[in-house]
């Protein structure tokens, strides 16, 4: 039957230094405070989020970190819950020194949920808000909350399914949609930023368009 209808593709090699295609997410070509925020959000549809899993250690988590080229992972369960996100702030702060000593224990058997901001404690932005906002925005809501990085939240819409009798609705499902980097929208206005120090971030930041 499938010989009859349908014809062989022709097959080929693979080349030697063949490399896997990733999406990417296309960088705008100028960026002001007026620009939509979307323009320097990590859309997670287009570029797959970097994970961790929970029982990995946070010199794994480092590792994976340099590797990529990031500064944060989302810490992920089998199922792909979020269940927190650890920073490259994390591990080169006191939080290490904090774990080892709380458990008595040396930096290689510190754990990523020992240090990580779990999920109860993240805070997020409505993808709602995202569409409507512009870039100014996005950086005051990361200096009120003194965060390096925020998270985008998306839900969808309730399922309704009419049965014989009863209406059943079900919840509301919410992914995470992006990402933003204090770190790649400075970039994207012009900056280069080497310090970690949110503070002065945002001084090197409001400086260059206080005129």
């Amino acid at each position: 039957m499938i010989r009859e209808y349908f014809a062989p593709l022709g097959l080929t090699g693979v080349a030697e230094g063949a490399r896997l295609y990733r999406p990417a997410q296309k960088a705008p070509e100028r960026v002001t405070l007026e620009s939509p925020a979307l323009e320097v959000m990590t859309d997670l549809r287009q570029i797959p989020a970097l994970t961790v899993e929970p029982e990995a250690s946070v010199e794994a988590a480092n590792a994976r970190m340099i590797r990529r080229g990031v500064r944060l992972l989302f810490v992920t369960d089998q199922q792909e819950r979020v269940l927190g996100l650890i920073t490259a702030t994390d591990i080169l702060g006191e939080k290490v020194l904090q774990a080892m000593q709380a458990r008595g224990v040396s930096k290689a058997e510190v754990l990523v949920p020992e240090i990580m901001t779990s999920r109860q404690h993240l805070d997020a932005i409505s993808m709602t808000d995202v569409r409507g906002a512009k870039v100014g925005h996005v950086l005051a809501t990361l200096k009120r909350a003194g965060r390096q990085h925020a998270i985008v939240v998306e839900t969808s819409e309730p399922i309704r399914r009419e049965g014989i009798a009863t209406l059943l609705h079900a919840p509301a499902v919410q992914s995470v949609r992006g990402l933003f980097s204090m770190t790649q929208i400075a970039r994207h206005l012009g900056l280069q930023i080497t310090s970690p120090d949110i503070a002065k971030t945002f001084a090197e930041v409001e400086a260059l368009f206080a005129h």
